[in-house]
């Protein structure tokens, strides 16, 4: 049995989906479905049974789960702009921290979400050597939900207990419950697609012009490929970077969501809310290294490729 938390969620439902591809059904899913449609990211999926986060939480508490063979520790509240410090606490940190414990108790690989929210604003670059990560300074509270995560393994001497990914900007099908969080090939391929036009925020930094900010987009069928292979090599242990290792910029996806759609290219650069300004990042780019050592070798899609596939999954209103 896997145990995949978030499992309903974008990333997590996309490695369910992974698993299926790959004849895998045994998975006990753990997700909190409330309000929003997530609930649709596993329709059509394989998996052998589904509990309610906090059901979860108190049976591995009470030990009354069966002993899995690997956990996947993909749930946790990703927004970047929720104000609530105590809530990122105790559902980013210390129900980590519960779950990973129960894993080395068990003696079986602990996979866990990490984030590039930990890298703040890039000043000390984008490198997952684990000399590095004491250093971080995150530019908000999802980010160091995270990052206390991360120094915690590393200070107890378990990271070498675990892979943790540090998923850069992730992009893709099974996203569109995720509101604000959604990437802008998602929140704009409506208006995109039927009125030629997208508005991306002004540059408020004078080293980057407007739409010239640049982020390490991937693209989730990546994204799980790599899952994949750390889940079929649990000796691969560690932190990795999971971006493509190429930074691009906004106007490079704007450009590739027109090709995708056949429409002429029309950019509207509007102002940058306040509230981001302070916390923005300007460059992202995932320093790859420590997964090509561990032996992940297949290339990453390019994105003007990856931006066509996912407007095809856009336009059919499909899933993966």
């Amino acid at each position: 049995m896997i145990i995949l938390t978030g499992g309903a969620g974008f990333i997590g439902s996309c490695f369910l989906w992974k698993l299926n591809q790959e004849g895998i059904k045994d998975v006990l899913v753990v997700d909190h479905l409330d309000k929003d449609e997530k609930w649709k990211n596993l329709v059509g999926k394989s998996y052998y049974d589904y509990i309610q986060k906090n059901d979860f939480f108190n049976a591995v508490i009470s030990r009354q789960v069966p002993k899995p063979q690997v956990i996947v520790h993909l749930g946790a509240c990703s927004s970047t702009t929720l104000t609530d410090a105590n809530y990122y606490i105790k559902n980013n940190y210390e129900y980590s921290k519960v779950l990973a414990l129960w894993a080395f108790e068990l003696g079986i690989p602990f996979i866990y979400a990490s984030s590039a929210a930990t890298y703040g604003n890039g000043e000390l670059g984008y490198d997952d050597d684990l000399t590095k990560i004491k250093n971080l300074s995150p530019l908000n509270m999802y980010g160091y939900s995270k990052h206390m995560f991360d120094l915690w393994l590393l200070n107890n001497n378990y990271i070498n207990k675990t892979a943790g990914i540090k998923f850069f900007n992730v992009f893709g099908p099974n996203e569109y419950h995720k509101s604000d969080m959604r990437s802008v090939i998602c929140k704009n391929y409506d208006e995109v697609s039927q009125k030629g036009l997208i508005k991306l925020f002004k540059s408020y930094n004078e080293n980057y012009p407007d739409g010239g900010q640049r982020r390490d987009f991937v693209y989730i069928k990546d994204v799980v490929d790599v899952m994949y292979f750390l889940f079929q090599n649990p000796s691969k242990t560690g932190i990795f970077n999971l971006g493509t290792g190429k930074s691009r910029t906004w106007s490079d996806v704007a450009k590739s969501m027109f090709a995708a759609v056949g429409k002429k290219e029309n950019i509207e650069y509007i102002d940058m809310p306040d509230y981001l300004r302070a916390k923005y990042q300007y460059f992202t780019e995932a320093k790859m290294d420590n997964l090509r050592k561990a032996g992940y070798n297949k290339p990453f899609m390019e994105l003007e490729d990856s931006v066509k596939d996912y407007c095809s999954y856009l336009k059919n209103k499909s899933y993966l």
